[in-house]
């Protein structure tokens, strides 16, 4: 199966770019009520996944080389870029198989997905994917029936 089935592109794809605003950044999480959400690049390549976590850990950060903002106006200093964590939701490529695929659904809500030149173009959720094994898993039922019987 290829997952360009599940594919929904990127246009239809609430994301931010990496150069915006923390400000900017948290007002669209808010605004789409996402828990996560895509950062590309401003040349489209994706660049991670920034989440609710990484706003907050960024607000309480205390250490020397990030020092907390203080208002909503020193934030408007700091990109999306300055407050990604480690990636927690890897990209996988067009190509991927649906098993590698349901791998990656383990871990995360969505999977981005990148073309051959890391160029993001959109996201697979784990409620499709989860939705094709379950539908591949009714129609085997009945063989598995047959040869128990």
């Amino acid at each position: 199966m290829n997952i360009a089935y599940f594919l929904i592109p990127k246009n239809s794809v609430a994301y931010l770019y990496d150069d915006f605003t923390f400000r900017q950044g948290l007002e669209k999480m808010r605004h789409h009520g996402y828990t996560a959400i895509p950062v590309i690049s401003r040349d489209g390549r994706y660049v991670g996944t920034a989440s609710e976590g990484d706003f907050l850990w960024r607000l309480l950060s205390e250490d020397a080389e990030h020092p907390r903002p203080c208002s909503m106006r020193d934030m408007e200093q700091l990109r999306v870029r300055d407050i990604l964590q480690s990636n927690n939701y890897p990209p996988v490529r067009i190509t991927v198989g649906m098993e590698q695929l349901l791998h990656s659904a383990m871990n995360q809500n969505f999977i981005p997905v990148v073309d051959d030149y890391d160029s993001f173009i959109g996201i697979v959720t784990r409620k499709d994917i989860i939705r094709y094994f379950a539908g591949e898993a009714r129609q085997e039922t009945p063989d598995l029936l047959r040869k128990i019987v």
